[in-house]
């Protein structure tokens, strides 16, 4: 079986199919729909606006008909009057057109839309081809027009034959009646049946409608694995999306990295988390988070950090209240400014000892850290991270390099 059979197209289109095929000039269209909607617009437009249109016919029949002896000889009074009756026939139809002309224009929109595509006007040189129109012809497709066109002419042909049938003792009366008044009956005998086919017309485009819907919709029925590579086509593969969030982290750890020779601390815990943090006076308002890890990424700062002479604070509780709480390249939070202060007083303390020398300061054991602020260990989250990063050697290495040429050069 092939693997686009009609038999195996059971999933619904999906929106971009929808779309691709509307773009395509594909829409649902009804030509009963269409048709009713002009005969009705028409035949109601004349009904309701027959004293206009008879009063501009009138006027129309008058001035032509309307003549005296001297303007019998006038050869150019004949193009005048039949200007002067355009104008009076176009005055009359002139609603009646307008009617149809919306008509037509609001009917395809009640199905489809309204569209305007080139791709119906373009030439395909498939319809040429005598073996495809047979197929069109002995299709599914050719016996169901053909249905609807005998039960269109069958309902119509019923409702307007009843109509006249009923009524068929005033038609025969209108022979007995004066003129004037077998006029006025006429017309109004021919409005009601019409008035009748054009509800006729109705039933047959309230039948129509459905199944053009019902066809649309099946024609562009999918297959499974259609809808799955239209999926993989619209979402991406998940492999080649993993890849490129692998190789964004890659990226972004390599930035991060960078910055851990310019950081003035890296806070541990000491072995599950590290964060680095810089303050330079006068241009922050607060110290902020240049790089931050957990596991191996944390082993990393640290080397990082021992190799560029960045002092190492063990401060477990401010190390991870550091790392849930505060993003890269954000400013600590105000319930950190007192341990942070600490710590960058103890690394001050620090580099006027290397410089000058003298005793050398204390680190800080016991700093100010808010219960709420110390989240525990790492999160699932983070652990998915550290094994995805596992997977991805080549990401790490790269890494390496990067930030053995970044303490190089610092």
């Amino acid at each position: 079986m092939a693997e686009d059979s009609d038999l195996e197209k059971t999933e619904s289109a999906t929106p971009r199919r929808l779309a691709k095929a509307r773009e395509e000039g594909q829409i649902v269209r009804s030509r009963e729909l269409s048709t009713f909607a002009l005969l009705a617009a028409g035949f109601y437009g004349v009904w309701g606006m027959s004293g206009s249109i008879g009063d501009h016919l009138q006027n129309m029949l008058r001035a032509s008909l309307t003549f005296n002896h001297a303007s019998t000889f006038d050869t150019s009074r004949m193009l005048i009057g039949a200007g002067a009756a355009s104008r009076e026939g176009l005055y009359a139809l002139l609603p009646i057109l307008a009617f149809t002309g919306l008509a037509a224009l609001l009917a395809p929109m009640a199905l489809g839309g309204w569209l305007l595509s080139t791709k119906a006007l373009e030439p395909k040189f498939g319809r040429l081809n005598p073996i495809e129109g047979l197929s069109r012809m002995f299709s599914i497709n050719g016996p169901i027009q053909l249905g609807m066109s005998l039960a269109k002419t069958l309902v119509v042909g019923v409702i307007g034959g009843t109509a006249i049938w009923t009524r068929h003792e005033q038609l025969l009366a209108l022979a007995t009646q004066p003129l004037h008044l077998a006029l006025a009956n006429s017309v109004h005998l021919i409005a009601v049946c019409c008035g009748t086919t054009v509800a006729g017309m109705f039933v047959v485009a309230a039948l129509d409608v459905p199944y053009q819907l019902w066809s649309f919709h099946k024609k562009l029925r999918m297959t499974k694995e259609e809808v799955k590579r239209e999926h993989r086509e619209s979402e991406g593969d998940p492999h080649i999306k993993g890849k490129i969030r692998a190789q964004q982290r890659a990226i972004a750890r390599r930035r991060m990295m960078a910055q851990v020779p310019k950081a003035d601390v890296v806070v541990t815990n000491p072995t599950h988390f590290a964060v680095a943090l810089q303050y330079t006076d006068g241009e922050m308002r607060a110290p902020k988070v240049v790089a931050k890890g957990v596991n191996l990424v944390a082993a990393r700062i640290r080397e990082i950090a021992a190799e560029n002479n960045v002092p190492l604070l063990e401060a477990p509780p401010l190390a991870r209240a550091l790392y849930h709480n505060v993003e890269l390249n954000r400013e600590i939070p105000g319930p950190l400014y007192g341990a942070v202060a600490e710590v960058l007083a103890w690394v001050y303390q620090l580099r006027r000892f290397k410089t000058e020398g003298g005793d050398a300061p204390v680190a800080p054991t016991d700093l100010d850290v808010p219960a709420e602020l110390d989240k525990g260990g790492v999160s699932d989250e983070d652990a998915a991270d550290e094994a995805e990063d596992a997977l991805n050697p080549g990401d790490d290495a790269n890494d390496d390099t990067s930030n053995n040429n970044n303490g190089a050069s610092a």
